[in-house]
């Protein structure tokens, strides 16, 4: 009996460490500063009836980076939300994996998952792959990309019918 509770065990510990995505090799902060717009994304509370959604990204002096989200709630005219924070890279990660502050003292991980070589587009996932948003540099993102990037999702486990796209763009 010990014997199936422990080999139980262990295959929960190996089903466990699946679930963790991989992150990107390095992220130079300075290209991947600038501008997001947020193509697709999982259902989040805080994202609810969000249009446009936007985020960028600031590098400051104090050598973290400055987070700021908006989106346009309840439809492409409607009044702004935004939220600002701080993110830190993780030591050793080769600024792939962030730690980002919304409210203090809690912060929460972000990884960068995918990244076009020329930075026009990105995958960022927790750790859990709770979350998980497809970024651009532009508001819309060319079809067949979209679907390769989902694909390569799918195959790397992310629940790709999760994903809703965000309505973009607005002025």
């Amino acid at each position: 009996m010990a014997l199936i509770a422990l080999s139980g065990f262990f295959l929960f510990r190996c089903n466990a460490q699946e679930v963790v995505p991989t992150a990107v090799g390095s992220v130079d902060l300075e290209k991947y500063a600038g501008l997001w717009y947020d193509i697709a994304s999982y259902p989040a509370r805080f994202q609810k009836g969000c249009h446009c959604t936007t985020a960028e990204y600031t590098l400051m002096p104090g050598g973290y980076v400055k987070v700021v989200n908006k989106c346009r709630k309840g439809g492409f005219t409607g009044p702004v939300s935004g939220i600002t924070g701080k993110a830190f890279a993780v030591k050793g990660s080769n600024n792939t994996k962030l730690k980002v502050r919304f409210f203090w003292p809690f912060k929460a991980g972000y990884w960068i998952v995918k990244l076009d070589k020329d930075y026009k587009w990105a995958v960022v996932s927790t750790p859990g792959k709770d979350y998980l948003w497809l970024l651009s540099r532009s508001p819309v993102l060319e079809e067949s990309l979209y679907d390769s990037i989902l694909n390569s999702l799918k195959n790397e486990g992310y629940d790709t019918a999760r994903l809703k796209r965000t309505p973009q763009p607005c002025d």
